[in-house]
């Protein structure tokens, strides 16, 4: 289990991280947005033991991984531009990496090797962006670790490696119950694959939630209504509406047939309910809590 307790972090003046705590429980996927600046890499480096906490704490199975062998062997961190040495191949990383893991799995390496389009003997310098992400994640993988820590690991990798990283890694959650926990300031890549989101902005946390809870909990509707009713009547809680001459679209908490309930009272010409995406829910509850959404996510 991860727990962040009044976590933070400083760079001289500057507070990357501002007393943050939530949790992450075994077998998750968490999903960690924000906009570039929002602390997000620098939680996942404090997790992953490259940084000691200024304040507060971070533990893995109830222990700091700062400085502390058996806790990294569990952790694998794939950062934005992963790390490989210099003139080496996907060959010469693994053993690398079977060397520093003990829980390195070399049929689960050619297993992947096999998967992903990559060459093994070839000089990892020389891939694109999208296939070096490829040869991490197939080091990341063949550790078998119980936690995994990605930082916009879908950045380069075309639509088809998206899909199969999502089926490997929902894979791996469900077979060995691994934790992940995925950064990005992309909303719809995360929208299929975790169970839990985490909007970071500033170093603080704004808002943490089960996926699943999140979206039953507020739906958008779109009503016509001859003469249009002033919305403050409609009795719903509403996030936001807008109106477009005899149609109305908002957003509103509750359920969806509590709200079309509420609307068919006052004898709509139509009204249906449409889904909403993952983004459209965390600007809807970030905008009606007062802030300006242009600046948070991009």
């Amino acid at each position: 289990m991860i727990e962040l307790k009044g976590l933070t972090k400083k760079f001289g003046s500057f507070t990357a991280l501002d007393s943050i705590s939530f949790s992450v429980s075994d077998g998750s996927i968490f999903g960690l947005v924000g906009s570039n600046g929002a602390g997000k890499s620098t939680l996942l480096r404090t997790l992953a033991g490259v940084f000691r906490p200024d304040g507060g704490e971070a533990l893995i199975d109830g222990q700091s991984p700062f400085e502390n062998s058996e806790v990294k062997g569990k952790c694998v961190f794939i950062s934005d531009y992963p790390y490989f040495f210099r003139q080496s191949t996907l060959s010469d990383m693994a053993d690398f990496y079977r060397r520093i893991y003990r829980s390195w799995n070399p049929q689960r390496f050619d297993q992947l090797c096999g998967i992903f389009p990559i060459d093994r003997k070839k000089k990892i310098i020389e891939m694109s962006k999208g296939m070096q992400r490829q040869a991490a994640l197939i080091c990341a993988l063949s550790t078998e670790p119980e936690y995994l820590f990605m930082d916009e690991i879908f950045d380069g990798l075309d639509p088809v490696i998206r899909q199969l990283l999502k089926r490997i890694v929902s894979g791996e959650v469900s077979d060995r119950n691994m934790t992940v926990i995925i950064a990005s300031h992309n909303l719809r890549e995360l929208e299929d694959l975790c169970d839990h989101v985490g909007l970071l902005h500033r170093g603080g946390i704004l808002f943490e939630r089960e996926l699943d809870a999140l979206k039953l909990g507020i739906h958008k509707v779109q009503a016509v209504f001859q003469p249009m009713p002033d919305p403050k009547d409609l009795g719903l809680d509403l996030v936001t509406w807008q109106i477009r001459g005899s149609l109305i679209e908002l957003v509103a908490r509750g359920s969806q047939e509590e709200i079309l309930a509420r609307l068919d009272g006052f004898r709509p010409t139509f009204a249906e309910a449409l889904p909403l995406t993952l983004e459209e829910v965390f600007i809807n509850e970030m905008e009606a809590a007062g802030y300006d959404i242009d600046n948070i996510l991009v």
